[in-house]
């Protein structure tokens, strides 16, 4: 069994591709991921949803 590793994705990107990576990882679909992300970001004063996007977006591998 091979892991599905954590990539930025190609396919379901809309900005940087972070949320559609997270969404194939988890394997769930990446609009719920979205909106989830969203969410959390508005309704958490503590989960500051830009800069953890701007750093995943810097820190995960696009997919090859």
């Amino acid at each position: 069994m091979t892991a599905n590793p954590l990539v930025r994705s190609r396919r379901h990107r809309l900005l940087g591709g972070v949320c559609g990576g997270i969404a194939q990882w988890l394997g769930w679909d990446p609009t719920a991921v979205r909106i989830l992300y969203v969410v959390v970001s508005i309704v958490s004063v503590a989960f500051p949803g830009i800069i953890v996007y701007l750093v995943l977006w810097i820190l995960m591998p696009e997919e090859p």
